[in-house]
């Protein structure tokens, strides 16, 4: 079942008119960004087939994203690169992307729901939602923005350090990827406090 509006109408008639989704991609890798997306979903022009974005194939994420930028009322993406991640920790880190991504967005919402447990303090009130992106059509439009727009810069970032298969498993620790990483020490887009990286980091002999 995909997600759904309902959360968000309930906000509205209670009077908050802009409701925005956010939500984040990229925790668990060893390298690249933690992207956030926050998103205001336009009430009349909802996009079908909304859904955590983990649930879709890449070709419908991308499909979808066209969607939510042609409909949306307001979107914004930000990331949090590998050097903010070591210095205030993968939690620390997507909070404060949050933060900026519901700050940076075209139009102030009056209210925001994110995906998870915590909720940072933002410009405006916010509700946590465990499986949000499953609950929330606003949560899930932000699940498939942030994870396209990470999708991409990895791809980039494949072309920049072709060693490593950034491309093919987006920075996660395949088993490929670690072999690479034994091998030609970290790159710049590492995380050095993540266990795996920080076991290598004194190779730094980064192609």
């Amino acid at each position: 079942m995909s997600a759904h509006f309902e959360v968000e109408r309930d906000l509205i008639a209670q009077g908050f008119a802009l409701v925005a989704g956010i939500d984040e991609v990229g925790r668990g890798p060893l390298a690249g960004p933690v992207c956030v997306a926050a998103v205001i979903l336009d009430p009349d022009n909802l996009p079908n087939g909304l859904d955590d974005s983990k649930k879709l194939s890449a070709k419908r994420r991308r499909a979808l994203a066209e969607e939510i930028y042609a409909s949306a009322l307001a979107i914004s993406v930000v990331m949090a690169p590998a050097a903010e991640v070591d210095a205030l920790n993968i939690r620390g880190a997507t909070l404060a992307a949050m933060v900026r991504a519901a700050r940076t967005l075209a139009r102030t919402p009056a209210f925001a729901l994110i995906d998870g447990r915590d909720a940072p303090e933002l410009i405006c009130p916010a509700r946590a939602l465990v499986n949000g992106d499953a609950i929330s059509m606003s949560i899930a439009a932000a699940s498939i923005v942030a994870k396209v727009a990470r999708d991409n810069l990895m791809q980039r970032l494949d072309r920049l350090y072709p060693v490593y298969g950034f491309a093919g498993h987006a920075g996660y620790g395949t088993a490929a990827h670690l072999a690479a990483l034994r091998f030609y020490g970290p790159c710049p887009e590492h995380r050095r406090s993540f266990a795996p990286v920080r076991a290598v980091a004194s190779l730094d002999t980064c192609p």
